[in-house]
């Protein structure tokens, strides 16, 4: 099975804080919801540019990807 992560991107001087408090929104999503994911995360890209990351399984990509409609996606590396 594909593992993928599925990415919000923010930007702008206040890229940082938009994508951590995005990520408490995808945690309380993967609990309200029970989606086995692999993990989420913020990461750095530039100084004004951040995202906010999920990674699951495949199978469970469709109902996530209709739900949050994330900016992009590519595959996992573990």
């Amino acid at each position: 099975m594909r593992k993928l992560k599925l990415i919000w991107d923010f930007k702008g001087p206040d890229a940082e804080m938009t994508a951590a408090h995005h990520l408490i929104h995808l945690k309380e999503y993967v609990k309200s919801e029970k989606v086995t994911c692999i993990t989420t995360g913020v990461e750095k890209l530039s100084d004004k540019h951040h995202i906010a990351y999920l990674a699951l399984e495949e199978i469970y990509m469709p109902a996530v990807r209709d739900a949050l409609k994330p900016h992009r996606g590519q595959l996992w590396n573990d």
